[in-house]
């Protein structure tokens, strides 16, 4: 790192120093660790750098640091633009373990009701996070003390019968009943296995005996509240009957903040909290993996103590940015499938199939009644081979997923590069043709001025990267995308004067990258540029089925989106996906990255990168450390 590079804490010295200059820390890390130790007079080094690593851990996305493992796992800091590239020397000067756990429990920073730190044994907490982990839990075991004895069994089991009346829906069936059964239940799946449509049905079915219920529909980002508006009114649509869809239809989605009112500045933060619950009796969070700590101790404490909250998402996608990985925690796949006695008979009643397995009593236990998970796939075919290595993957089977890989089954394929060897013209030329082919595509429906057409060849071809910066990163990869549609506008005559002085033109890719409430659009949300019939263009958005339009002098924080990174692209899915790989030394090259990137694909998803990337990536779960699932 530079003597000039201002992630360095000029003034550290000592451990806070050695391990700055490493990458290990960042100065913020270190400036935070002392500001902390001036306030306690703490001046121990030792100290000193554990408070920093508990700083630094929390950023990265972890709740909790272990002192004795952490010289095992530190890594750089993955924000570097050539972070996949650099590993961590040999020799740094880690504390003995024993003496620093020993310095640690005897120091300020750590002991007293108003400590910032909390420590047991080995690990360490930012006084925050262990009070919200034990909020959750405390929230998670008080709600699903009793099952809750508002709905008729009798009339649940023949609505079961109703709404999924064939021997293919047997997989929801079971979750729908589940979750009707708990006043807190997870409703688990990867894409493609019907997530959306149980929950319309499991709607359904609750609202059929209590109409007047009102029903919250919330996700972490606006992206992905839209993404289930739209997704509950089609299935909604799909229903029996009139008066199944009575109490699904209209239901709009809405981002947690939203739900919970937020209140920039204010001391309370939420309008909805403790003192003054949210008004509804069911509420339905999507992209629940992406829902931080934070977050799920701040929703649980504003529901009423008779809601019911169901959590929908996928376990193995990439966690929330922030603060730890709550749904991952809760999906326990050793433990799947085990209910307590009381939950056996009432599923019993209701879904005789259910095949559970007997739990031991226990807090623990009634937690996991209520988590159930989808199974079967209905996007991919059987022995599709995007499934099969989607499955190999998940599962952490390498030679499985690497034979799939290199066997390029129908809509798999490896582009292979070492990690060491740069991504030349000539190896790129597939990437570039589709790149090519999917923005003739985006001009001609733009051209012609059809925002339905331009749409869905929006979601025809999308790159992935996991870095932001560097070779394989997105800001890379979306100058050399633009380079060559540039290229191929220049010699359109169609597109001759149709740029804008400010830069947009028919067939521009777009991405929204900050709320946008006034013009109802969300950080995440994608459109595209369409010339107007009568001259001019405008920005199309897909917004809850039907396309919308918005003047592009209307436009918030707009960017061309010709690549984007892979945590971004979450909930979405593309026809054809290219995922550039890290390189497998790279801290982002885990399993979740890259079981999340090959799930946006719908009929093919290419690879470009190593082998022993793609390995590595299998092999490697992401470093995300929580004590939730233990405290459970």
């Amino acid at each position: 790192m530079s003597v000039h590079s201002p992630e360095l804490a000029l003034r550290a010295d000592g451990l806070l120093a050695e391990l700055n200059v490493a990458g290990v820390l960042t100065a913020a890390d270190v400036h935070v660790a002392r500001r902390l130790g001036a306030l306690v007079q703490e001046t121990d080094e030792q100290v000193l750098l554990a408070a920093a690593l508990t700083v630094r851990s929390t950023r990265a996305g972890s709740v909790v640091v272990d002192l004795a493992t952490v010289a095992e796992t530190a890594v750089p800091d993955v924000d570097e633009a050539a972070a996949d590239l650099v590993t961590l020397p040999p020799d740094l000067p880690w504390p003995d373990v024993a003496g620093w756990v020993q310095a640690c429990a005897a120091s300020p920073l750590t002991r007293g009701p108003g400590a910032p730190l909390r420590q047991r044994g080995s690990r360490l907490w930012l006084a925050r996070y262990d009070a919200q982990e034990q909020q959750v839990v405390d929230e998670l075991r008080r709600r699903t003390a009793e099952l809750p004895d508002d709905l008729d069994l009798d009339r649940l089991a023949g609505g079961l019968d109703r709404l999924f009346p064939r021997s293919g829906d047997a997989d929801q069936r079971r979750a729908a009943a589940v979750c009707a059964l708990s006043r807190v239940s997870v409703l688990a799946g990867g894409p493609g296995t019907g997530k959306t449509t149980t929950v319309a049905r499991l709607l359904a079915l609750v609202t059929e005996q209590h109409p007047t219920w009102r029903v919250a529909l919330a996700a972490p980002t606006g992206k992905a509240a839209a993404r289930l508006e739209e997704a509950v009114r089609r299935s909604a649509s799909q229903l029996p009957s009139e008066a199944d869809r009575r109490g699904v239809d209209g239901l709009t989605g809405v981002t947690l903040h939203r739900l919970l009112g937020w209140r920039p500045g204010s001391r309370s933060r939420f309008r909805h909290d403790a003192t003054n619950r949210l008004p509804v009796e069911v509420v339905v969070v999507d992209e629940a993996s992406m829902v931080p700590l934070t977050m799920m101790a701040r929703l649980l404490e504003a529901l009423r103590e008779d809601t019911r909250l169901v959590l929908v998402g996928d376990p193995d996608q990439l966690a929330s940015v922030e603060a730890g990985a709550v749904l991952g925690d809760l999906v326990d796949r050793a433990s799947l499938g085990a209910r307590t006695p009381a939950m056996t008979a009432a599923l019993d009643a209701v879904s005789p199939d259910h095949g559970s397995a007997p739990a031991p009593p226990g807090p623990a236990a009634r937690v996991r009644d209520g988590i159930a998970a989808l199974t079967v796939n209905h996007r991919f075919a059987a022995g599709s081979a995007i499934g099969g290595l989607a499955d190999a993957v998940r599962a952490g089977d390498v030679d499985r997923a690497v034979d799939l890989l290199r066997s390029g089954g129908e809509g798999v394929e490896l582009l292979e590069v070492a990690d060491d060897d740069p991504l030349t013209p000539a190896l790129l030329a597939p990437v570039e043709t589709d790149v090519r082919a999917w923005g003739a595509a985006l001009r001609r429906t733009a051209l012609a001025g059809d925002p339905s057409a331009a749409l869905e060849a929006l979601d025809a071809h999308r790159l992935l990267c996991a870095h932001r910066r560097g070779p394989r990163g997105v800001q890379h990869w979306e100058w050399l995308t633009t380079r060559w549609l540039a290229e191929d506008r220049s010699d359109d005559p169609a597109d001759l004067g149709g740029q804008r002085a400010d830069g947009h033109h028919p067939g521009e890719p777009l991405l929204v990258t900050t709320n946008d409430y006034e013009t109802n659009l969300f950080n995440g949300d994608t459109g595209v540029v369409v010339a107007d019939p009568g001259g001019g263009m405008r920005a199309w958005f897909a917004r809850g089925g039907e396309p919308t339009p918005v003047a592009l002098a209307r436009l918030g924080d707009v960017r061309p989106v010709h690549a984007m990174t892979v945590h971004r692209s979450q909930g979405s899915q593309f026809d054809r996906v290219t995922v550039v790989l890290p390189t497998a030394a790279s801290p982002l090259a885990t399993r979740e990255t890259l079981y999340t990137a090959i799930t946006r694909a719908v009929r093919h998803v290419r690879v470009v990168g190593s082998a022993e990337a793609f390995a590595a990536s299998v092999d490697r779960p992401a470093a995300r450390a929580t004590g939730l699932r233990e405290r459970l």
